[in-house]
């Protein structure tokens, strides 16, 4: 569920046009008048703001921001305001664009917490962005590791059902498929993993999972965990696909987590998890956050940022109350 709180009656788009060109133009930028008016639109009112901006004004709502905001309120606001589609677009060029595999989570969470439109959205915001295909810059940049390649080839470009309808039997199948997978891969990745994992509903794999723990005794995040023919970043990344399909509440609790637990506040994922969730599901994680670290999102929030970026993150995930 989201957090995001749109006052209410709302404003027209022109008249929070004319509010954030005052913020801009002023004596130094009003930033609590943009975070009050940008942070409590939804995607579709933010939208409705830029085109409306851009018609108004001669400069676009995006390079306003730009040119007015900095640091790590700056990111955070633009990421925002951007369309869901092409902010997801932009974080995956730019975890393609960093070294070290880990990054490839990132991809991970856009396929596997994302709905089969949203992500055909992504791909189409991609190319008309970076003039290639999200899954040709994987191919590209993850050239060396050939079974990541082909996992996040298949889980970025695959469109699942969407639907609550399971084959009980092909559960039992599955379970056993994957259970294979994991104790005999030795050497070369048995494709089964792969199709399982990148074709299957996401409601079929929970039950899968289920299923899979039911009959061996261990989950299949544990069996992977415990797997010493699998190098460290291939375990991450598979333990991150299960996490995201089983509770994506439970894996981003975990990034914000991560990112203030740190030695020194990691922005940019603290940024990634609240920016791209307050309006999917920043009221569940909010309520894992408590029963898993005993204190609050607000809390740690407010513990490990400040000024207009911590004020920013607060408005979007809402009360201190999970």
């Amino acid at each position: 569920m989201s957090t995001l709180t749109v006052p209410q009656p709302l404003p027209t788009p022109e008249e929070d046009c004319h509010k954030l060109y005052k913020a801009f133009k002023g004596w130094g930028t009003d930033e609590k008048a943009i975070i009050e008016i940008l942070g409590r639109r939804s995607a579709v009112q933010r939208r409705e703001i830029r085109e409306v901006y851009a018609r108004l004004f001669p400069k676009s709502l995006i390079d306003s921001l730009h040119s007015e905001l900095s640091g790590d309120f700056r990111r955070a606001v633009i990421l925002w305001v951007q369309d869901p589609a092409e902010r997801d677009a932009t974080l995956a060029h730019e975890a393609l664009k960093k070294k070290g595999y880990r990054h490839a989570s990132i991809i991970v969470e856009i396929a596997c917490a994302s709905s089969p439109d949203h992500l055909i959205a992504v791909r189409q915001a991609y190319c008309f962005l970076y003039y290639s295909s999200l899954e040709e810059d994987i191919i590209n940049y993850y050239s060396r590791h050939p079974f990541l390649t082909q996992l996040l080839v298949r889980l970025v470009s695959s469109y699942r059902y969407d639907g609550m309808y399971v084959n009980e039997n092909l559960v039992d199948t599955d379970a056993a498929e994957l259970y294979n997978a994991i104790k005999l891969w030795q050497q070369e990745p048995p494709t089964g993993l792969v199709n399982i994992l990148s074709t299957r509903s996401f409601h079929h794999l929970k039950e899968s999972f289920h299923c899979y723990q039911k009959t061996n005794g261990k989950s299949f995040y544990e069996d992977v965990e415990s797997n010493k023919s699998y190098d460290n970043e291939l375990k991450s990344i598979l333990i991150t696909v299960v996490c995201c399909i089983e509770s994506p509440e439970k894996h981003f609790a975990e990034v914000v987590r991560t990112s203030v637990v740190s030695l020194g506040t990691d922005e940019d994922s603290l940024t990634r998890a609240i920016v791209t969730r307050a309006e999917i599901d920043m009221k569940n994680i909010k309520e894992e956050y408590m029963i898993r670290y005993k204190t609050t999102v607000n809390a740690d929030i407010i513990g490990d940022t400040s000024g207009d970026y911590k004020n920013f993150l607060l408005t979007l995930v809402g009360s201190a109350e999970p």
